[in-house]
């Protein structure tokens, strides 16, 4: 071997350790520097092979004394770094190609391979190793291994399969055919973990997820429909009943109004009007939410509307007579969800109701508008009212809700404007009414002033305050005096 030979032999190891430490220099932090790195050392170490005519595709018995230890050293080396860079490629390009959830099972696998190919190589090229006779030698062995390792092989194919086929990827909301439900947050090899709706991680093996049928609810998109039942007396003609149950689902503001809500007349007989509200929500994570907001909002519109809840199924109706509803049962339904008025007994509520004058606002009318100062006390009664600031809607109100409270307890300009975004009704009270309220009831005032800290608290949530910040719960009912004409 001539001294040429030597000196490039020995670069080579150089170059090979060089590059180690490098690379673990360089930290996990950068990968594409690296890879650069990575490659460039590969390229001059192979340069360095060529120009001493030392073949690592060739094996040759080496002298393991004086410089076939450095030849010996100088292909292990090779060999290695040829496995890095190639390894480097691969993680580059499943990076680039944007699929996080089976990069981690591809890119396990390739390296997998490539690490079994170059270590063989080594073993064939390097050492001399008769590979064939290997082969068939761990063949015994693989099948021993096969047959303890059953289950866990049966995991990671079932996780090869899962990941080909995509059912889902990490962030989709899934729901197998045991009932099991949840959003995937990670998966590996051998299982595939789930975060329920009760915050509790399920951990499903991967041999167990593939025998299971598995609805993809975050697939086309993440909305979800939910579906709720309900018997209605048919007190009313079945379209009327529906829609009053329409306008309650869509005044509702945790659910999604494009596709618009459905609601399905399933049967009638001559005791309940059997129906299906069909809406869909964002997400599934929101079908609590969504369907306790359906449910308060069906509640108050059918009071509005004078609609009474069948009774279940299978009970017994002994006497069954409905008075006819007057105007001022209804406006009494509607105080009735109004949280104020909760402390008044039943004869002051009747005496309220008689009072309220009601008013019909058709679609698109402004029913309070910012700036202005109301004069009486307006509660939604019936129809989809929709409050917003500026150009911005906050939310839709529902029948009990209040309108107009700033200026008429206040006296001060509203924050707020509301409008009808379909035939609306509205209950208006004047202020000598809640006045004489005052008047005999004291205590009401002070129940005024948490009310309104309370509403304060609500609209500060949906982008802007009721009441300016500030202000003593003693100013505040001064003030309500003041507004309401009474003595302060």
């Amino acid at each position: 071997m001539s001294q040429q030979t030597i000196l490039l032999i020995i670069l080579i190891d150089i170059l090979g350790v060089a590059s180690i430490v490098v690379w673990h220099l360089q930290g996990r932090d950068r990968p594409n520097e690296r890879l650069v790195t990575q490659i460039v050392f590969f390229a001059l170490m192979t340069a360095a092979l060529v120009f001493a005519r030392v073949m690592p595709f060739r094996f040759a018995a080496p002298h393991l004394d004086g410089t076939g230890s450095f030849e010996v050293a100088a292909k292990i080396l090779w060999w290695t770094h040829l496995a890095w860079a190639t390894i480097g490629f691969v993680r580059i390009y499943i990076v680039h190609d944007g699929k996080p959830r089976e990069a981690r099972l591809i890119q396990d696998l390739l390296v997998a391979i490539v690490y079994l190919g170059v270590l063989l190589s080594m073993m064939a090229f390097v050492f001399g190793v008769p590979i064939g006779t290997l082969v068939a030698t761990s063949g015994v062995l693989a099948i021993i291994l096969g047959l303890a390792l059953q289950n866990t092989l049966g995991d990671v194919f079932s996780g090869i399969a899962l990941t080909l086929g995509r059912p889902y990827v990490i962030g989709d909301w899934i729901l197998l055919s045991d009932g099991t439900e949840g959003r995937v947050v990670a998966s590996n090899w051998r299982s595939t973990y789930l975060l329920t709706t009760g915050h509790n991680q399920v951990v499903l093996p991967n041999s167990v997820l593939a025998k299971q049928s598995v609805t993809n609810v975050s697939q086309p998109d993440e909305t979800h429909a939910v579906m709720i039942p309900l018997r209605v007396v048919p007190s009313a003609t079945p379209d009327a009943i529906a829609a009053v149950l329409r306008e309650a689902v869509e005044n509702c503001n945790s659910i999604v109004q494009d596709p618009p809500p459905a609601v399905c007349l399933i049967a009638i007989d001559n005791v309940a009007l059997s129906v299906d509200l069909i809406f869909r929500v964002t997400s599934p994570a929101q079908r609590s939410v969504a369907r306790n907001e359906v449910l308060d909002m069906v509640y108050r519109h059918c009071r509005a509307h004078g609609l009474e809840f069948a009774m279940p199924t299978g009970t017994q109706i002994v006497a069954s007579s409905q008075k006819p509803r007057g105007p001022s049962s209804r406006s009494r339904d509607v105080l009735d969800n109004v949280s104020i008025f909760a402390a008044l007994s039943s004869d002051e509520r009747d005496a309220l109701a008689e009072l309220a004058a009601t008013r019909e606002i058709p679609a698109g009318e402004t029913i309070v508008s910012e700036a202005s100062i109301a004069e009486t006390l307006k509660i939604a009664a019936g129809g989809i009212l929709m409050l917003s600031q500026g150009d911005e809607d906050l939310l839709r109100l529902a029948p009990g809700d209040c309108l107009g409270v700033r200026g008429f307890f206040l006296g001060r300009p509203e924050a707020h404007q509301a409008r009808a975004l379909t035939r609306a009704t509205v209950l208006e009270i004047d202020k000598t009414a809640i006045a004489e309220l005052i008047s005999r009831r004291p205590g009401l005032l002070d129940d005024l002033v948490a009310w309104i800290r309370s509403k304060n608290a609500a609209a500060a949530v949906h982008g802007g305050a009721l009441v300016l910040s500030g202000i003593s719960d003693a100013e505040m009912a001064i003030e309500i005096k003041t507004s309401l004409g009474m003595p302060a």
